[in-house]
C-alpha cells in the first residue's frame, strides 16, 4: 500500500457514512502504519469536505434548535441523551481520522495515536448505537449539529490549532461533562437501560482521559517546532472565540492526567489545582 493509496484509503473512510466500512478501512490504515513508514511522495494534497460524512444519516440543525434532553424516564427522552453523546462519537471518528489525513507530514507515532483513536472513537459509536436500536430507535432519528465538524474546517490548515481546539478544547470539555452526566444517571441505574449507558459512558470517559493526553502530548511537540510557547493555547482559544465559554464544573483530576498543567487548569476556571 504506498502513500497515496493509504491516504485514498483515509479519504474513503472519513466520507463513508457505513459504519462498518469505516472501521475496516480505519484498520487496514492502522495495521499498514504499524507495520510501515510513511513518507510522503509528492503528488498527495488533502482535500476539502463540503458537509459531514453523517449529513445522508441525520438532519442537521443550528444547535439553538436542538430539543432540550430532560426527560430520561421514557425511552424516547433517554434515547435523545444516547444519540446525542452517539453523534459526538461519530463526529469523533472523523476528526481523528481527518487528523492523520490532513498532516501527513507528522511521525509515524501521531499517525497511529489518532487511528487508534479513531478506533475507539467506532467502538464507543457502536456501543451507544447498539442500545439506541434496543431502545427502538436509530442514528439519524433526532436532529443534530456540526460543530465538530466545522471546527475541523476551521483548522484544517494549521496542525497546533487543530491540536488546541478539537483534542484539548472540545474533547477535554468532555472530561468535565461526562462524570455530570453520570451523576443525573446514577439513580436511575435499575433500568436496564441506564445501566447499559451508565456501563457505556465510563468506558468513554476513562479512554477519552487517554485521547486528550494523545492531543496534549502532540500540542507540546508542535509548540516549539512552530516557534511559540505553550501557553499559545488561550490565545487560540481566544482567537476562536472560545477563552470566554462558560465552564460550570472543571474535572482537575482527568485534565491531570490528560496532561493539563494547573497553570492551565486554573487559568481555565478552577478554584483549586495542586501539582
Amino acid at each position: 500500500m504506498k502513500l497515496l493509496k493509504l491516504f485514498e484509503i483515509l479519504e474513503a473512510a472519513i466520507r463513508s457514512d457505513d459504519i462498518l466500512l469505516k472501521e475496516d478501512l480505519t484498520l487496514q490504515c492502522l495495521e499498514y502504519c504499524n507495520q510501515n513508514e510513511v513518507n510522503v511522495e509528492a503528488g498527495f494534497e488533502a482535500k476539502y469536505f463540503e458537509s459531514p460524512s453523517y449529513a445522508s444519516l441525520c438532519t442537521i440543525v443550528d444547535p439553538r434548535e436542538l430539543p432540550a434532553r430532560k426527560d430520561f424516564a421514557s425511552k424516547e427522552g433517554l434515547a435523545t441523551l444516547v444519540h446525542a453523546i452517539a453523534h459526538i462519537e461519530y463526529s469523533a471518528i472523523d476528526l481523528a481520522l481527518d487528523a492523520v489525513y490532513r498532516f501527513p507530514d507528522m511521525p509515524k507515532a501521531y499517525q497511529i495515536d489518532w487511528l487508534e483513536v479513531a478506533s475507539d472513537e467506532i467502538r464507543h459509536f457502536k456501543m451507544l448505537n447498539a442500545l439506541l436500536i434496543d431502545l427502538g430507535y436509530a442514528y439519524g432519528d433526532f436532529p443534530v449539529h456540526c460543530g465538530l465538524f466545522d471546527a475541523a474546517e476551521h483548522t484544517a490548515g494549521n496542525i497546533l490549532d487543530r491540536m488546541a481546539i478539537i483534542p484539548r478544547y472540545y474533547e477535554a470539555s468532555g472530561l468535565d461533562v461526562s462524570p455530570q452526566i453520570m451523576k443525573k444517571l446514577e439513580n436511575k441505574r435499575k433500568n436496564p437501560y441506564v445501566k447499559t449507558l451508565l456501563e457505556a459512558l465510563n468506558v468513554i470517559y476513562q479512554e477519552e482521559i487517554d485521547h486528550v493526553q494523545k492531543g496534549d502530548k502532540w500540542f507540546r511537540y508542535l509548540c516549539p517546532k512552530e516557534g511559540e510557547e505553550e501557553s499559545v493555547y488561550f490565545e487560540i482559544l481566544e482567537r476562536y472565540d472560545l477563552l470566554s465559554k462558560h465552564r460550570p464544573h472543571i474535572n482537575v483530576e482527568a485534565r491531570k492526567e490528560a496532561g493539563f498543567t494547573c497553570v492551565e487548569i486554573k487559568k481555565l476556571g478552577a478554584k483549586e489545582c495542586y501539582e
